[in-house]
C-alpha cells in the first residue's frame, strides 16, 4: 500500500501514536530543548521529526525565564522522582516516573535519575506505601536499561532502577535546619505566632495585597531563640511556624512569606523522635534538589506558582555555602484520563466504601493495581511516551491506554486456548479414550517462542456461544433464523476446531427444565486434520478454539473492565460513585484452559515463592504467565494464585475497543445500503470492526503528470464516483515505478476516508493501494486493478464479514490506529486475491464483480 495521502509533516506526528514497540521514544519537546541548551549536551533516543519550532497551541512552549542562569553545564543531566509516602502511586506518577528517568536516558553518557522519598509529613506516612511505591517504580521501569557507572547497592532496599540508593528528605533534616538559621540569621525568615486563622486573613487574596504580621519585625536573636524552642520542643503544634520574609504584596500568593517549619510532636518513621519540627515541602524540595546535584528538577504544572519561592531559596542559599549547586525547575502537564479518576481523597472513597478491593483492586489507576491486573510495564511507558510533554492541559482517552497495552501485549503475549462458557462435545466417531496431540506455534509470528502442545479426544469443550441454537430457545427468540454473519457452528452444520478437524453437529442434548444444551453429539471428519479441505469440498468458514475435557484445568477468570461508565464521573451528577460501571468485574469460576497454561502458571508460582523466600527485589515479568486467549482477550495470571486448585486470570484487556465513541453519521448512497454508524459502549455486537471501518473504493485514472516540486511523485486525477463526478487530487510515490501514460485510464483500488494533507505543497485526497515486492536490485510495483464493470465509487466489501461501514473521514487517534492495524493484514496470497489476514482466516476484498487480485505478484503486502 502506497501512502500517497500523508505527507512527511502528518507522518512523523503519527510514529509518536502508532510506531512499533521495539522503538518507540518521546517525540522532542520543549524540555528536551531547555536541557539541551542549559548543557550544550544533545539528547539521544527521541522521534525523528521536522526541524520546526516546538509549539504548543500556537505559541512557543519554551519560556525565555527558562533559559536564565542556565545550570548543569559539564555536570551529568540528573533528574529525580520524589514522591510523598503517604499513599499509592497511580497513572497519574507514572508519566512522571516514565519521563524523568528517560530524560536521564536521553543525555548520554552518564544521565541518571534518584529516587528520593518526601518524608517531611510523619503524620501522614507509613512503610507500606514506602514499600508500595518503591515496588512500583521497579515495576514500571522493569526492563529497561540500568544507568551506566550506577554504584551497588549492599541493602537489598536501595536495589533498583534508579542511581544510587533510595534517598528520603529525612537524610537532609540536619542540612535544612542550618539553612533555616542561615535564613533567620540574614533576616530572610522569623518566627510567626499568628493563628492559622489571623494568617488567612492577613495572607489577603487573589485580588487584594495582604498585609505584614505584627511578628515580622522580630529581632533576628528572639528570631533564634524562638525557632530553637521550637527545636527543642518547648512549644505545642500550631503554637508558632517559621516564616521566610518575602513580599505580603507579591500578586503570586506563594511569595507572601510562605512557611519554611512547622512544629509536629510526632514520631518520624526514618529518625523517631529527633526531631518535633519538619520543613515544608517546598522549602525542603530546593534543598534537597541541591544537595543531590540535581540539574533538572521537573514537575507538574501545579508546582509553576512555586518555582519564583524555588528560585529565591537557592538564591538565598548559594552564598552561604551550605548548598552550591543550582537546580533549575521546569513544569509540565499533568496526566488526566478519562473514564477515570486519579484525585487522592476519591479512590480512598472507593477503597473505604468498599466498592473496590483494595489499592491493589485491578480496576483502580493505580500502579499496584494495574501491575496485578497484568498490564505490561512497557506498555505503560509506550502510553506515556505518546501522550509527550507540553505545558497545555489535556484530558487522555484511556482507549489510548488501552491500545497501547493491546500492542505490547500482542507482540509479546503467547497464544493459548481458553473456554469461558464450556459447552461439552462428544465426538462420536472417536475411538475410545485415546489423545491425540496437536503441536502449535506459542506466537503465529514469533516462531521462537517455540510450539504448545494441545491434547484431542473424544470430548472436549467449545465456548457456548459459538454454537446458535436454531431449534432452542435462543433460535425461537430468533424467529429460527442464525444472527447475521454468524459462521460457527449450527445444528446440523458444520465449524473448524482450529489446528485440529472439521466437526458436524447431529444431535443437541437439552436440559430438560430449560431446554439449554447441555451437549452436542458431533461427527468428526478425519480428511479434514491440520487444515486440510479434500479436493472437491467447500472451505468451512468458522473457526473456532476449543480444550480437551481431559486435559484441560479448571481455573476461575475475573473479566475486568472500566470502573465508570461515564468519561468523566461524577460530572453530570452530584456523586461521582453514581457513575460506577456496574460490569466493572464478572467473575467465571467454570472456565477450562489448555494444560501449557497450567503448566506455564504453576512453573511461575513456584518462582515467585523461590523470590519471597529469598527476599528478592527481583520484579517478575508480567509477560511470563500472559496470553492472548484466542477470540477472548489478552489475560494473565493473577498474583494470588497459589497452585493448580487455585488458577485465577485477569484480563488486562479486550481484542478490541468495545467502548468506542459513538459517532453516527448519514447513509451513503454507495454504501448498498449499509447502516449508518453506531459505535455505542460496551456493546459489542454494534462494535464496528476495524477493516470495515475503511472506505477501500473503485477509481478510475483520469490524468497523470509528474509533481513540480519532487522528483519521485506523481500527481493524478481519479474519479472515485463523488457526487457531482469531481475528480480527486491523488499524489502517489509512482514516478520512476509506473510509467504515467499506463495509469491513465486504470480501474483501480484506493481508500476515499483518509484526512486531506498536502505532499510538498499539493494536497491529496485519497490513497492508491499497491503491491510490491524488493529484490536485490530492484521493486516492482502493480496497482491493484478492478473490473472496468465496477463503477467508479464502489464500496467494496470482505468476503466473509458484515457490509463495509466507514468512518466519514479517519482523522482521530483511534481511528489512525484501526487504519494502520489494517494495512499491517493486507496482503496478496498465493491465488493473487487480496486478503486481510485476521489470525489463521482470509476475508477476500470483494467487488460486485468479483474480488480484487493483482496482475502478477503473490505472497506479498499491500504496502
Amino acid at each position: 500500500m502506497l501512502s500517497v495521502a500523508f505527507p512527511l509533516a502528518w507522518f512523523c506526528a503519527i510514529l509518536n501514536e502508532i510506531q512499533t514497540v521495539q522503538s518507540f521514544a518521546y517525540a522532542p519537546n520543549f524540555i528536551t530543548k531547555i536541557i539541551a541548551d542549559s548543557t550544550g549536551k544533545e539528547p539521544v533516543g527521541l522521534l525523528e521529526v521536522l526541524e520546526t519550532p516546538i509549539e504548543e497551541n500556537g505559541k512557543q512552549d519554551v519560556d525565555k525565564k527558562d533559559l536564565e542562569n542556565l545550570s548543569g553545564a559539564g555536570v551529568p543531566v540528573c533528574t529525580r522522582f520524589p514522591p510523598e509516602p503517604n499513599g499509592y502511586l497511580h497513572l497519574g506518577h507514572a508519566k512522571a516516573v516514565s519521563f524523568n528517568f528517560a530524560v536521564a536516558r536521553m543525555f548520554e553518557p552518564d544521565g541518571r535519575c534518584h529516587m528520593r522519598l518526601d518524608d517531611t509529613n510523619p503524620s501522614k506516612e507509613d512503610q507500606e506505601y514506602v514499600d508500595s511505591i518503591l515496588d512500583d517504580v521497579r515495576w514500571i521501569q522493569s526492563g529497561t536499561q540500568p544507568f551506566k557507572d550506577a554504584p551497588v547497592q549492599e541493602l537489598p532496599e536501595n536495589n533498583g532502577p534508579w542511581y544510587g540508593p533510595v534517598r528520603k528528605t529525612s537524610d537532609y533534616f540536619d542540612l535544612i535546619y542550618d539553612c533555616a538559621i542561615s535564613l533567620i540569621k540574614s533576616g530572610d525568615a522569623y518566627v510567626e505566632s499568628l493563628s492559622a486563622e489571623e494568617m488567612r486573613e492577613y495572607r489577603g487574596s487573589l485580588t487584594e495585597p495582604g498585609k505584614e504580621s505584627p511578628y515580622r519585625t522580630r529581632s533576628i536573636e528572639e528570631n533564634l531563640e524562638m525557632f530553637k524552642k521550637m527545636k527543642n520542643g518547648d512549644y505545642k503544634d500550631g503554637e508558632h511556624i517559621l516564616r521566610a520574609k518575602i513580599d505580603m504584596s507579591s500578586p503570586n500568593i506563594n511569595m507572601r512569606d510562605p512557611a519554611l517549619y512547622r512544629i509536629k510532636h510526632e514520631s518520624h518513621p526514618a529518625t523517631g523522635d529527633q526531631w518535633c519540627i519538619y520543613p515544608m515541602y517546598d522549602f525542603s524540595h530546593p534543598i534537597a534538589d541541591a544537595v543531590e546535584e540535581i540539574t533538572h528538577s521537573l514537575c507538574t504544572l501545579e508546582f509553576e506558582d512555586h518555582r519564583p519561592f524555588y528560585d529565591w531559596t537557592l538564591d538565598k542559599l548559594i552564598p552561604t555555602k551550605l548548598i552550591t549547586a543550582r537546580p533549575q525547575q521546569i513544569e509540565f502537564s499533568r496526566l488526566n484520563i478519562k473514564y477515570t479518576v486519579l484525585s487522592k481523597r476519591k479512590l480512598i472513597q472507593l477503597v473505604e466504601g468498599k466498592h473496590v478491593n483494595g489499592w491493589d483492586d485491578p480496576r483502580m489507576p493505580t500502579l499496584s493495581g494495574m501491575r496485578r491486573r497484568g498490564v505490561p510495564p512497557a506498555a505503560l511507558r509506550l502510553f506515556c511516551e505518546r501522550v509527550g510533554i507540553s505545558k497545555s492541559d489535556s484530558n487522555i482517552d484511556v482507549g489510548d491506554l488501552e491500545n497501547c497495552i493491546r500492542e505490547v501485549m500482542d507482540e509479546n503475549c503467547k497464544r493459548a486456548f481458553a473456554v469461558l462458557d464450556p459447552l461439552k462435545v462428544t465426538i462420536k466417531n472417536w475411538q475410545g479414550s485415546t489423545m491425540e496431540d496437536f503441536n502449535v506455534p506459542r506466537h503465529p509470528k514469533k516462531l521462537d517462542m517455540g510450539d504448545r502442545v494441545v491434547p484431542f479426544g473424544k470430548t472436549i469443550y467449545i465456548e457456548r456461544s459459538d454454537f446458535f441454537d436454531l431449534e432452542g430457545p435462543e433460535g425461537e427468540a430468533n424467529a429460527g433464523v442464525k444472527p447475521k454473519g454468524f459462521k460457527r457452528l449450527l445444528p446440523n452444520g458444520n465449524v473448524r476446531l482450529k489446528y485440529a478437524y472439521v466437526i458436524s453437529c447431529d444431535e443437541v442434548v437439552r436440559d430438560p427444565e430449560t431446554q439449554e444444551p447441555i451437549e452436542l453429539l458431533c461427527t468428526l471428519f478425519p480428511e479434514t486434520r491440520a487444515g486440510a479441505t479434500p479436493e472437491g469440498s467447500s472451505r468451512v468458514k468458522g473457526i473456532i478454539q476449543w480444550v480437551s475435557a481431559k486435559a484441560g484445568v479448571r481455573c476461575t477468570i475475573n473479566q475486568y473492565d472500566r470502573l465508570f461508565k461515564v468519561e468523566e464521573p461524577g460530572k453530570d451528577v452530584d456523586d461521582f460513585l453514581k457513575d460506577l460501571n456496574p460490569n466493572s468485574l464478572n467473575v467465571l469460576k467454570n472456565a477450562i484452559v489448555e494444560p501449557s497454561v497450567a503448566m506455564d502458571a504453576l512453573s511461575v508460582i513456584s518462582n515467585n515463592r523461590v523470590n519471597k523466600e529469598s527476599d528478592e527485589n527481583d520484579v517478575m515479568n508480567p509477560l511470563e504467565a500472559s496470553y492472548q486467549f484466542e477470540r477472548n482477550g489478552y489475560f494473565a495470571l493473577d498474583p494470588q494464585s497459589s497452585g493448580i486448585d487455585s488458577l485465577t486470570f485477569n484480563r488486562v484487556v479486550t481484542l478490541r475497543d468495545t467502548w468506542a465513541v459513538s459517532n453516527e453519521s448519514k447513509p451513503d448512497k454507495r454504501t448498498n445500503g449499509s447502516k449508518p454508524r453506531n459505535r455505542g459502549a460496551q456493546a459489542s455486537s454494534n462494535v464496528i470492526e476495524d477493516v470495515r471501518r475503511v472506505a477501500f473504493r473503485a477509481g478510475t485514472v483520469l490524468e497523470a503528470s509528474q509533481h513540480p516540486g519532487a522528483s519521485n511523485l506523481l500527481v493524478c486525477k481519479v474519479d472515485c464516483g463523488d457526487e457531482g463526478g469531481e475528480a480527486r487530487t491523488v499524489v502517489a510515490g509512482l514516478a520512476g515505478k509506473i510509467s504515467m501514460e499506463s495509469l491513465v485510464g486504470l480501474k483501480i483500488a484506493c481508500v476515499t476516508n483518509l484526512k486531506p494533507a498536502k505532499m510538498r505543497g499539493v494536497e491529496s485526497t485519497a490513497m492508491l493501494l499497491a503491491a510490491s515486492k524488493k529484490d536485490e536490485s530492484d521493486e516492482v510495483v502493480e496497482l491493484l486493478r478492478v473490473s472496468d464493470d465496477v463503477p467508479n465509487g464502489e464500496l467494496f466489501n470482505f468476503e466473509g464479514k458484515d457490509l463495509s461501514e466507514p468512518d466519514p473521514m479517519m482523522k482521530s487517534k483511534g481511528a489512525l490506529k484501526a487504519f494502520d492495524r489494517v494495512k499491517a493484514n493486507l496482503k496478496a496470497n498465493g491465488n493473487r486475491d487480496v486478503i486481510f489476514l485476521q489470525g489463521e482466516e482470509e476475508f477476500r476484498l470483494m467487488t460486485s464483480k468479483g474480488p480484487v487480485r493483482t496482475q502478477k505478484l503473490r505472497e506479498v503486502a499491500i504496502q
